[in-house]
């Protein structure tokens, strides 16, 4: 079974996530809505189950609730994973979104990176800061152990350039951890690590 649940609790948030990398349904509790829109949509369009219960100091700001979040996504996804042997490790795709074009492409190769290529013309979306989309992606790819581009190409509405961006991570990652038939680990090396 690729599942994992996940708990980090610190002064400043308390999150607990479940997660399944084949399916299941989307139950997202982050106290940002837009937040919650952005990751119910990356469970739906990667097809996974996700359940998120996060409680953070929001009288601050969002940050440390959205970066936590990353946190605890990336270390579910690394423990769903296992060795890694068995998935098709790299996936990338285009998502459009009204006026706006999301690519991104992932690596699941134990080797953490982050290429962020966006910018966003309003500084908020509802309660959620738009500088905080790098800041999640950031924290889920180096607690999960991947390389991770990411790159608008265009966009006018910073709602839909957001969007664009999750969904096309979702679809990414959807495509790097499809199973391969022959079970293997897809490295040279013999390890993903």
């Amino acid at each position: 079974m690729r599942e994992a649940q996940w708990k980090r609790t610190t002064k400043e948030t308390d999150i607990e996530i479940s997660l399944s990398l084949d399916g299941g349904k989307a139950d997202i509790h982050t106290g940002i809505g837009f937040f919650d829109h952005m990751l119910d949509a990356f469970a739906t369009h990667g097809g996974f189950g996700l359940s998120v219960k996060a409680k953070g100091d929001l009288q601050v700001d969002c940050h440390h609730t959205i970066e936590d979040t990353g946190i605890v996504l990336g270390r579910a996804f690394s423990q769903a994973l296992g060795d890694k042997g068995g998935i098709a490790r790299f996936g990338s795709f285009y998502v459009p979104m009204d006026e706006a074009l999301a690519f991104a492409a992932v690596d699941i190769s134990g080797r953490p990176f982050l290429v962020f290529d966006a910018s966003f013309p309003e500084e908020k979306v509802g309660e959620y800061d738009s500088c905080m989309t790098e800041e999640f992606f950031r924290a889920f790819a180096f607690h999960a152990g991947m390389t991770l581009h990411t790159k608008i190409l265009y966009g006018k509405n910073t709602h839909h350039m957001v969007e664009a961006l999750y969904k096309a991570v979702a679809h990414a990652l959807r495509l790097a951890v499809a199973r391969a038939k022959d079970g293997q680990v897809l490295s040279t090396k013999g390890s993903l690590e």
